[in-house]
């Protein structure tokens, strides 16, 4: 068998990375609410409790995906054939070999590109990737999907991927800048595939951000544990509580936390002391929820058109296909 051709291109290095959360902080921490872009979830502890979050019996959004991806594969290849799929926010890409396996049935895989922020994790996962697909060119890029998408490889036939119900994650004009440059980079015949997670019963969105096992609440909890880490911050992860909550006119649910007492927090790596009240909430989350209509009217103001929707048996998540209008 001929071995996988691997390259790796960096554009975002650690000091990049430090730089990045620096001005998140300074900028979030300094409003009136705070915030915190989810963003910084996700170090190694908190990718690891994330991996724990999709197994909890309350969170179906990895479930239902799954069940899409397994019964609808061969139908994404076929209405795709692309011979490049790239991944957006690929992590491990265990998902992603689903859609690799299909295209490489329909004999037109020839080209894998996982992108995410994490060089360390991308390099692992083109490891594995060359040795499950011999012959096909892995190409892994670290970057931010804000700021690089301009960056990733061209040629071929591609498929863009962005899986996990993520795009929930953007508020609506990051939603409307980032379909809009994936629009922008596409030729035609090429496809943008989303999972969307629906909206249900406010009970059930809520139950599935706030589990009694208490795992999503140290998952919340950490992005404090990754400031003290980063910007030297002196933050007492158990002065803060987790809560979530579903938002009706937006249509999304908010992570926050809570500070249990009057405090004061200094984060010296971005110079920044910061006033919490008893009771005062820092928003750590969005993960809106999506109705068939609102995601053909978004993706058309970016130009691109619902080619197919395909959801899990009970309804509760969907994986859309697009081309461009």
């Amino acid at each position: 068998m001929t071995s996988s051709e691997v390259t790796v291109d960096v554009h975002l290095d650690a000091a990049d990375v430090v730089a990045a959360l620096a001005h998140d902080a300074a900028l979030g921490l300094s409003a009136t609410p705070k915030w915190l872009p989810p963003k910084w979830f996700y170090d190694d502890r908190g990718s690891a409790l994330f991996d724990d979050i999709t197994r909890l019996p309350e969170y179906y959004p990895t479930r239902c995906e799954l069940e899409i991806l397994q019964r609808r594969a061969g139908d994404i290849a076929t209405a795709c054939p692309a011979d490049t799929l790239i991944e957006l926010g690929a992590g491990t890409s265990a998902k992603t070999t689903l859609l690799l396996d299909a295209l490489a049935a329909a004999g037109s895989l020839a080209r894998v590109v996982p992108f995410d922020v994490s060089e360390a994790t991308l390099r692992a996962a083109a490891v594995t990737l060359a040795a499950r697909y011999p012959g096909v060119t892995v190409h892994a890029v670290v970057g931010d999907f804000e700021r690089h998408l301009h960056l990733l490889p061209g040629g071929g036939r591609r498929l863009f991927a962005f899986l996990g119900g993520t795009i929930g994650n953007l508020d609506p004009s990051q939603r409307a800048g980032f379909l809009r440059q994936v629009a922008e980079s596409l030729a035609p015949g090429e496809g943008l595939l989303v999972g969307f997670d629906l909206v249900k019963e406010p009970i059930r969105l809520v139950s599935a951000y706030d589990d009694s096992s208490g795992v999503t609440a140290q998952f919340n909890r950490n992005v404090l544990a990754v400031l003290n880490r980063e910007l030297g911050a002196n933050f007492d992860l158990e002065r803060f509580a987790h809560v979530a909550r579903w938002v009706p006119e937006h249509e999304w649910i908010e992570m926050r936390l809570r500070s249990l007492e009057a405090q004061l927090v200094s984060l010296p790596g971005i110079g920044l002391d910061l006033d919490f009240a008893t009771g005062e909430e820092l928003r750590t989350e969005i993960s809106a929820k999506f109705r068939r209509d609102r995601v053909a009217a978004e993706l058309g103001a970016a130009g691109l058109r619902l080619a197919h929707w395909w959801t899990d048996h009970a309804g509760d998540f969907a994986v859309t296909l697009s081309f461009l209008s």
